[in-house]
């Protein structure tokens, strides 16, 4: 099927043409077929590299066509962000993109304007929850990734997200993606979608397990050496393998610390390579050292050689810097963790997968999921480039080898389950349908419960019992209240619907300040309130953190809203608590990254990770603060604003202004630049000798912009 056969207007046929897509992949040509572009709902189950993207865009470029509007759903705000530089590119077509990515309490109805607006599952849920306008104007809705409606974190959100898109307009267009799922047509059902289920490929895949010296592919009898002399490790010689043959490498380890180790072994054997070091590569490496921590230093050292590591740990703008350098061709390697795997575009001709175990700290290593393997698999082959790609597994004895081989190679994908029936998934999402009018009586809420994935693979009886608990917890709490077969929100309810907080996690705050009410609060009270709710990620304890930890604890008995006794089953979890709030009080105490880095045994992404998830409670149990006319509501905006820079509260009018951080703020008011007026009483000057003279001539400009243009140089 070609392109200009499709029932699309004439620019966006030639718009397609010219990017070079003059013909259609099987697997699209059948959703054509099968109704994309005449409303119906498409369930695409194709392998990565397949063409899910242009089945979406030609849906919604087809609904904008028509008057309507489009919705694209993802898992992460990185995937937002790389999608939302994608559908910029339709300008040219008089199409207007917006990306949704605020606060959880916000409506974003600017963003109505748009005709495709891009959002993670959370953002699409929050934005339901405070009825924004253009939410009930969607005419088109895509969800990337639906596989992940088996994730006990995101699952329910985006389970119960498209049951209310679908219950607030019953006609919307649904188009659903994912290279993994081994019950499709299941899934297909509940959203009445034809199931395009295909392993069609452009760039043909091979999986296949190392064993000694030799790939084991299945179904081929030849067998393909990877001895090569002087290199005894499988992984560095499958690497030069795929880089002396113009390709790139992904390797998937078992931990952050082991594809950190990773990578500086493969960046060792690639620096005698000059081929693949370029002037760039040291740029982008100096541009990474600018961060003084050792995690920053190793990977510019990496970086240098053309190869990487990416991680959670990382801090953002270094993943971008990786990921770019990737796609760009510039790094040849990058070792990384799963979540890789998950989302983001960055194929390459060979895959490695180093450890197929990971660490359950319940049941110790235990093998990876098939599906989990499959998306990895799915990265292999860029298209355009290589003529094919390979996964490679590696096995250390022959038993092994054909268990790869059976469990993961010859296997299909473990089907989806929902994981919507649990108090702790249902909390935030019953409260959330009785504040949206989902809910008003028992019945109304059932039959809402029952447009849910949960209730196509059980009977909505089932979570009869787990409903009422919760519905006695939320009454219990004061967040709604029941007469009869009626139930209708409170304004504490409502409230903290909106903030987009588990209901628990509000019980935690609202008891904790109640309890502090006669007394005072400081930072850590407050950070150890936060750290109290499920909301917040905790910190792990490590062996060496059990005795500062309780040391810690114990010298600042006083400052927690609750102290579990030490003999208490609880007190290891509070433990953790405490571990985490002292963490984040070092942020907000201007503590440098490298020392709170060593500290606490975690890397900057997780820290700015934990800290922004900080300041979302914070802002929330300020919030809460106020409603219930609590007078710790002050300090707790405060420490809003200080989690959100990691400063003391003496550099909230400086850190403002564009350019100016926590590093260059402090160092400006050890100066004795205080107040952005005094920036520009002083000249860009004077302040250029303290922060550099590009920054000082932006942060100056911005102060006047912003209202200071009155003031003398």
């Amino acid at each position: 099927m070609k392109i200009h056969d499709l029932p699309l207007p004439g620019d966006i046929i030639d718009y397609y043409e010219g990017t070079g897509i003059i013909e259609l992949y099987p697997p699209q040509a059948e959703a054509i077929e099968r109704g994309l572009l005449d409303g119906k709902n498409i369930l695409a189950a194709i392998p990565t590299a397949s063409g899910k993207t242009l089945l979406a865009e030609l849906a919604m470029l087809s609904a904008i066509g028509s008057g309507g509007k489009a919705l694209y759903i993802v898992p992460l705000r990185a995937l937002a962000s790389e999608k939302y530089e994608r559908f910029r590119e339709f300008k040219d077509l008089g199409i207007k993109v917006g990306i949704s990515s605020g606060d959880l309490d916000s409506r974003d109805e600017y963003l109505g304007d748009n005709d495709i607006i891009v959002a993670t599952s959370e953002k699409a849920d929050s934005l339901l929850r405070n009825e924004t306008q253009w939410m009930y104007d969607l005419t088109a809705v895509v969800i990337d990734e639906i596989h992940l409606l088996d994730s006990p974190d995101r699952g329910p959100t985006l389970e119960v997200t498209i049951a209310r898109m679908r219950r607030i307009n019953p006609y919307i267009h649904i188009i659903a993606l994912s290279a993994t799922v081994g019950n499709a047509h299941a899934i297909a059902d509940w959203l009445d979608a034809e199931c395009i289920s295909s392993e069609w490929r452009p760039v043909d895949l091979q999986e296949g397990v190392l064993l000694g010296s030799t790939i084991h592919f299945l179904g081929r009898e030849t067998e393909f050496s990877l001895a090569r002399p002087g290199r005894s490790d499988p992984v560095e010689a499958l690497v030069l393998d795929t880089l002396e043959s113009g390709g790139q490498c992904l390797i998937f380890d078992s931990s952050r610390r082991n594809a950190a180790s990773t990578a500086a072994r493969v960046s060792k054997t690639l620096a005698s390579c000059a081929s693949y070091k370029t002037p760039h590569l040291a740029e982008l490496a100096d541009t990474v050292r600018e961060t003084d921590t050792d995690a920053a230093r190793k990977l510019a050292g990496c970086i240098e050689c053309a190869a990487a590591f990416h991680h959670a740990g990382l801090l953002p703008e270094h993943r971008r810097i990786v990921e770019n350098g990737f796609r760009n061709n510039e790094i040849k390697v990058i070792a990384c963790t799963p979540t890789l795997a998950f989302g983001l575009n960055l194929p390459a001709r060979r895959v490695i997968i180093k450890s197929y175990r990971r660490y359950n700290p319940n049941y110790g290593m235990e093998p990876i999921p098939i599906l989990e393997y499959k998306q990895m698999a799915g990265r292999a082959g860029r298209p355009h480039l290589d003529p094919s790609g390979e996964c490679v597994l590696l096995a250390k004895s022959y038993s092994e080898l054909q268990s790869l081989l059976e469990g993961y190679i010859e296997s299909d994908p473990e089907p989806i389950y929902s994981k919507l029936g649990t108090e702790s998934a249902l909390r935030s999402h019953i409260l959330s349908a009785i504040t949206g009018r989902f809910g008003a009586s028992h019945d109304e809420l059932m039959d809402f419960l029952g447009l849910t994935f949960f209730a196509t693979q059980q009977e909505t009886s089932h979570l009869r019992g787990v409903v009422e608990n919760v519905l006695d917890f939320l009454r219990e709490n004061g967040m709604i209240t029941m007469s009869g077969e009626s139930i209708a929100p409170t304004a504490l309810g409502k409230l903290v619907s909106r903030l987009y907080l588990d209901p628990y996690g509000a019980a935690v705050i609202v008891d904790g300040l109640r309890s502090r009410e006669e007394g005072s609060v400081s930072d850590l009270t407050l950070l150890h309130l936060i750290c109290r709710t499920p909301d917040l990620r905790k910190l792990y304890l490590r062996k060496k953190d059990y005795e500062w930890i309780s040391d810690f604890a114990y010298k600042m008995h006083d400052e927690f809203t609750e102290v579990p006794s030490e003999f208490d089953p609880g007190y290891e979890w509070f433990l953790g608590e405490v571990k985490t709030a002292a963490m984040l009080l070092d942020w907000v105490g201007e503590s440098p990254d490298r020392d709170i880095e060593t500290r606490f045994g975690i890397g900057g992404g997780d820290i700015r990770g934990i800290a922004d998830t900080a300041q979302w409670i914070a802002y929330a149990t300020a919030q809460i603060s106020a409603h219930i006319k609590s007078r710790h509501a002050k300090r707790a905006r405060e420490l809003t604003d200080r989690l959100k820079y990691g400063i003391k509260s003496e550099l909230l009018p400086l850190v403002t202004i564009r350019g100016i951080g926590r590093a260059r703020a402090r160092k400006l008011r050890e100066a004795g630049y205080v107040t952005p007026e005094s920036l520009v009483n002083a000249g860009k000057t004077k302040i250029g000798k303290v922060v550099g003279q590009k920054v000082a001539e932006n942060a100056i400009e911005d102060v006047k912009s912003s209202g200071g243009a009155g003031l003398s140089e």
